[in-house]
């Protein structure tokens, strides 16, 4: 895994043995950054930083986990990243805080989210090459699907956490690991001719990619934010449904068979009912157990919407440019 800049090369390197002074390194890259959403360094910082709690990554000793450096170092950032979400999400209306209300305007927000469609490009113009772009970029959550919102689990009770276990159970294959979601990606991304090992192509994503998954870890592990995860889980299964119908048939349309559009089609219809318990029984009934909750319920929404639109937007603004979504071009 090659360092984006400073900072990154300094936590990379805590990782192999090393013990550079992090702090100032910390405050540097900060400084420095105009966009951070954008700042690679800062970017794939974060990402190693997380990846250290998921265990999602080779190489990242256990032992290092809560090292107080890395985690001083983690907060700092958490903290200039949420301050920039939150300075540039635009915020719906509050609703009242009860269950049919939130709901309601969950629905409206994601509604009106009228953004360029990465799916209709794909359904209709994406290229082969762009494609395959296309899984390299969504590997970096996908391949993980489902395990940034699992960590508010442990953090609700009754209604909430009930409907939020229903949710993730589908989304780990309801007992069976040939369906859990992320091992059904895997499968696409094999029969699209790809590596699908966690992190293979980490080093091709752009920062808006990382910052993403890194915004979900973001609110995921920190218990202050439990409103804020569910409520980008709630935009998040609530955007899905018809987005997937048009990625399997843009795929289908460039000869790719059952294998590969299997993950697409799945969540057709699993995301048609998840919108709905995400928006009543786990984000509405969240509300009217928590009203305090309720700014960030709908800020977690706002910014989901608001930051995969950054992504999608890249995607398609390289595309119509005649280039890579890519770092690099992809991997032959």
């Amino acid at each position: 895994m090659g360092a984006r800049g400073p900072l990154s090369d300094a936590v990379l390197r805590w990782f192999s043995g090393s013990r550079p002074d992090l702090s100032e390194l910390t405050q540097q890259a900060v400084a420095a950054c105009s966009d951070i959403l954008h700042d690679d360094d800062i970017q794939l910082t974060l990402f190693v930083l997380y990846a250290s709690a998921y265990g999602a990554l080779p190489g990242l000793d256990p032992e290092l986990e809560w090292e107080p450096h890395l985690i001083g170092t983690r907060r700092f950032l958490e903290k200039e990243l949420e301050s920039a979400l939150r300075s540039e999400v635009s915020m719906p209306s509050i609703p009242e805080p009860s269950e049919d209300s939130v709901a309601r305007a969950l629905f409206a927000l994601t509604d009106a989210d009228t953004g360029p469609s990465l799916s209709r490009y794909v359904a209709k113009k994406a290229t082969l090459e762009q494609a395959r772009e296309f899984f390299m970029q969504r590997s970096i959550y996908t391949l993980r699907e489902a395990d940034p919102h699992s960590w508010a689990i442990p953090r609700l009770t009754g209604r909430p956490k009930a409907a939020l276990v229903e949710i993730q159970s589908d989304e780990y294959g309801g007992g069976r690991p040939e369906r859990v979601h992320a091992e059904i990606f895997a499968k696409a991304m094999r029969g699209a001719g790809l590596d699908d090992t966690y992190g293979a192509y980490l080093e091709d994503v752009p920062a808006i990619t990382l910052a993403s998954h890194n915004m979900m870890s973001m609110f995921g592990l920190n218990r202050r934010l439990i409103g804020a995860i569910v409520g980008h889980l709630a935009a998040f299964e609530m955007t899905s449904s018809i987005p997937n119908r048009m990625y399997g048939d843009g795929l289908r349309r460039l000869g790719f068979g059952d294998d590969v559009t299997d993950y697409f089609d799945e969540h057709v219809e699993a995301d048609a009912v998840h919108e709905q318990i995400a928006a009543r029984d786990l984000a509405g009934a969240l509300a009217a157990e928590r009203p305090d909750l309720l700014d960030d319920i709908m800020f977690g929404a706002a910014a989901c919407l608001a930051v995969d639109g950054r992504v999608g937007v890249h995607m398609l603004d390289s595309w119509s440019r005649g280039r890579s979504s890519l770092r690099s071009r992809p991997r032959p």
